[in-house]
């Protein structure tokens, strides 16, 4: 049976620094690690993972909860606004406090990354696991089924992904936000995983070593299990790791929108659509919430070309 990534193997044997007796995924741990930006990519990823896993502790640690407020950082008479230099940032609040409530800014932020990466990562296995599941389908059986499939792909990408959101999230104001909001992003972006892994199928599928397997008498659910999924791998984590800023930018759309996350629940997008009415008396509010999406984003998308080039070395020097 073929490996995982016939590209990244091919490549490998051909470069004479590659220590022999590698396997594929070693040689792609390898070409991640000389790739700075990639490396620079992870660091900033798990620097927001930890961050997220670890929420209620580092919360705790501040001293201060979300949903807190503190009156006595807000000064009434300026219609509350922070008290002190940079939105009040200090010693008792590290990132000051929002204007009018007094909530700490510092624990929303890190209750906002979990929420945040919560919906991202959730929405993005409900991608991977209807793109995939739709995508294999198509690609290996062909005939009917794939005419269907792709007529369902084509459909989807034809919709206005972010209008259909919105009036999906606006006419079902008292449902639970963050399942609606998993299933709304997970439903509208998985066509184009679909695309990406049917494509590889066609390909795999008239490979030796499945026809070897069918002529042995192994079964379709097999044939899909064994030989054509672990081929097809390797796209599909590249094209998650791409994937993922655009899941949590939509998320951060939708709750500066107003139909998103909504308050007491910390969200990014719901602290910067606050925080456009406070910009120039508070630029802080708006410059923290801003520069976290930014790296988090960033961070996602240096990793995810990393990867990308790391399995297909021959396509990046294209």
């Amino acid at each position: 049976m073929k490996t995982p990534l016939d590209a990244a193997e091919t490549a490998g044997a051909a470069d004479s620094a590659t220590p022999a007796g590698r396997s594929p995924w070693g040689l792609v741990l390898d070409r991640l690690r000389a790739n700075r930006a990639a490396m620079t990519g992870l660091g900033i990823v798990t620097f927001f993972l930890v961050v997220a896993l670890a929420a209620p502790l580092i919360t705790a640690l501040s001293g201060w909860d979300p949903a807190q407020p503190d009156k006595t950082a807000i000064d009434a008479n300026l219609a509350g606004i922070p008290r002190g230099a940079l939105g009040g940032i200090g010693a008792e609040h590290w990132f000051g406090v929002e204007p009018v409530s007094g909530r700490d800014i510092f624990s929303r932020i890190v209750q906002g990354a979990r929420v945040s990466l919560l919906i991202a990562f959730t929405s993005a296995a409900v991608v991977v696991v209807l793109g995939t599941f739709f995508g294999i389908a198509a690609g290996y059986f062909g005939g009917w089924v794939d005419t269907v499939i792709s007529r369902l792909i084509d459909l989807l990408m034809s919709f206005p992904g972010l209008i259909f959101m919105i009036a999906i999230m606006s006419v079902t104001p008292d449902a639970n936000r963050i399942v609606l909001l998993i299933a709304v992003i997970g439903f509208f972006s998985w066509p184009g995983i679909a695309r990406i892994v049917r494509g590889e199928t066609l390909s795999v599928k008239r490979r030796e070593f499945v026809d070897a397997a069918r002529t042995s008498g192994a079964r379709d659910h097999r044939i899909l299990l064994k030989e054509i999924l672990p081929n097809v791998s390797g796209p599909i984590i590249a094209y998650v790791t791409l994937l993922v800023p655009g899941l949590i930018s939509a998320e951060a759309a939708l709750s500066f929108l107003g139909i998103g996350i909504r308050p007491p629940t910390p969200s990014w997008g719901e602290m910067l659509s606050n925080a456009v009415t406070y910009y120039q008396v508070d630029p802080m509010y708006f410059v923290i919430p801003s520069l976290c999406l930014f790296l988090v984003v960033l961070g996602f998308s240096l990793l995810g070309d990393g990867l990308r080039d790391a399995i297909d070395p021959k396509g990046a020097r294209k």
